[in-house]
């Protein structure tokens, strides 16, 4: 079990990332890639991957196994910050001190004896070799470039997704409403924060706040630091909406006999609108269609690749996607109608 203990300033210090951290996706994605979990969600993207993983990659097999901890400092607190170039500079400055007590408890923590060449890449960290540093900086350039940045469009669209949830239980319940809202991954029952987890864990705020990580690859339950001193972090699996992650440029075949049935009105209206984020009921009201008409305009948009949908308890909020933005942008006049980006 997970606890995490808030204090009345830990309330008002709580924040959701903006954005998909591309460190936690490596180490997620990582240790999805060698199991075989959560087929249906995962599958096709695993298939896809696997036999083409660089031959870099044995250094990030000898520092993610599937289960139980991994290093700290490959997921350090970016400050906002989210391009790989800048992420992958601050894992390699990490202190020599850190590096040394994350492999060690890395070791500690194995249940196999580890091969000879996975011992000397782990000796050459928890000293702080430079040419292993090295090389742990090429493998997560690698992995990123074959395994998520064909993906990333599809992966940040989906945690945009879940910011519109995030952000509607924010606004009516206020941080309170926020942290209720992570039910059933994460349990609010104030002042403390739980979660599942797979050994017994008590995580004091005492005023540092927390940030709210959304995970495209985190699965089932929450993830966290182990370091006491490290930024306050829990990673969430976000609920995926339909449609599967797909590299970009796949399915355009597919999708154009789908877009072909955008034409009319209602639904150019119901793509502008969901940009904001908006219910199938709200839909409904706002064009003053029957709530059967916004759920079937919306379903075809959705299978179309334009707007993305995400069931909470008993509504379904829709959002646009990527090709959505897209086609709005690209469409006559669409500078008129949005407002300019600030």
């Amino acid at each position: 079990m997970l606890r995490v203990h808030f204090t009345t300033e830990d309330i008002a210090r709580v924040r959701v990332a903006a954005a998909a951290d591309p460190l936690w996706e490596i180490t997620n994605s990582f240790q999805i890639l060698i199991t075989q979990e959560a087929p249906l969600l995962f599958g096709s993207w695993r298939r896809s991957v696997r036999p083409r993983l660089p031959e870099a990659s044995r250094l990030l097999a000898a520092l993610l196994p599937p289960q139980g901890y991994s290093p700290d400092f490959l997921t350090p607190d970016l400050g906002g910050h989210y391009d790989l170039a800048s992420a992958i500079d601050t894992v390699l400055s990490t202190p020599r001190t850190d590096l040394r007590r994350d492999m060690t408890r890395l070791a500690a923590s194995r249940r196999r004896p580890v091969r000879r060449p996975a011992y000397t890449h782990a000796r050459g960290l928890a000293e702080g070799d430079t040419e292993t540093l090295r090389q742990l900086g090429a493998a997560l350039q690698a992995y990123h470039q074959l395994a998520l940045a064909p993906y990333w469009p599809h992966i940040q669209a989906q945690v945009d997704a879940d910011h519109v949830v995030r952000g509607r239980a924010a606004l009516e319940g206020g941080t309170d409403g926020l942290l209720a809202g992570f039910r059933p991954v994460l349990r609010w029952e104030p002042p403390v924060l739980e979660a599942d987890y797979p050994v017994e864990r008590e995580l004091r705020l005492e005023g540092r706040g927390l940030l709210l990580q959304p995970s495209f690859f985190c699965h089932r339950r929450p993830v966290t630091l182990t370091a006491p001193d490290a930024t306050p972090v829990v990673v969430y699996p976000i609920q995926h909406t339909l449609g599967r992650p797909a590299p970009k440029g796949t399915g355009d075949r597919a999708r154009s006999a789908e877009l072909a049935a955008l034409i009319g009105r209602t639904r150019a209206a119901i793509l502008e609108d969901v940009v904001a984020g908006r219910t199938t009921g709200e839909l409904a009201d706002r064009f003053g269609i029957s709530g059967a008409a916004a759920s079937y305009h919306a379903t075809v948009l959705r299978r179309a690749g334009l707007l993305l949908s995400v069931r909470r308890s008993t509504r379904v909020l829709h959002t646009i996607s990527p090709a959505g933005l897209i086609l709005l942008d690209s469409a006559p006049g669409a500078s008129e109608r949005r407002p300019p980006s600030v």
